[in-house]
């Protein structure tokens, strides 16, 4: 059972762009200078443009469960360290001093505090984009815990 995540809004994205959307119309409203009126309609534009594009949050697609994403980046040289270290069921042998010292590897994280649930994923960078080389691994999110710091 492959799983598979896409991106969706959070609420903290509907609730910043609405508040720029009602601001910006406030300012546009008032009996104030036109500096302040094109202030307004730039703010109006702006949350339009967000509601729009802004997509922070993902979503488990055949549970509909929402997560957060975090990515760790590390030296290719890792990859059999940190391979073992997901699939023994050890991901706290994952050193954080190693990060970002090279960008061959790249580990997706997603959880959720709120089920307790977090995903663990091992990519390897070929040529132009970065492909899986493990299966995604669940854990409990107090397992993760150094690595979602």
């Amino acid at each position: 059972m492959e799983k598979e995540f896409s991106r969706v809004r959070s609420a903290q994205d509907l609730t910043i762009s609405l508040i720029l959307i009602i601001c910006g119309a406030v300012l546009v409203a008032l009996p104030t200078s036109t500096s302040v009126n094109i202030i307004g309609f730039f703010m109006i534009f702006a949350g339009v443009i967000l509601i729009l594009t802004l997509k922070t949050s993902y979503k488990l697609v055949e549970t509909g469960e929402k997560f957060k994403k975090k990515e760790r980046f590390f030296a290719q040289s890792k990859k059999d360290t940190y391979t073992a270290a997901l699939a023994g069921n050890n991901p706290s042998a994952i050193d954080l001093a190693e990060e970002n010292k090279g960008n061959g590897l790249r580990l997706d994280l997603y959880y959720s505090q709120k089920l307790g649930k977090a995903y663990c994923r091992l990519y390897e960078y070929i040529p132009y984009r970065y492909e899986p080389c493990t299966p995604f691994y669940e854990y409990k999110t107090d397992k993760l815990e150094n690595l979602l710091k």
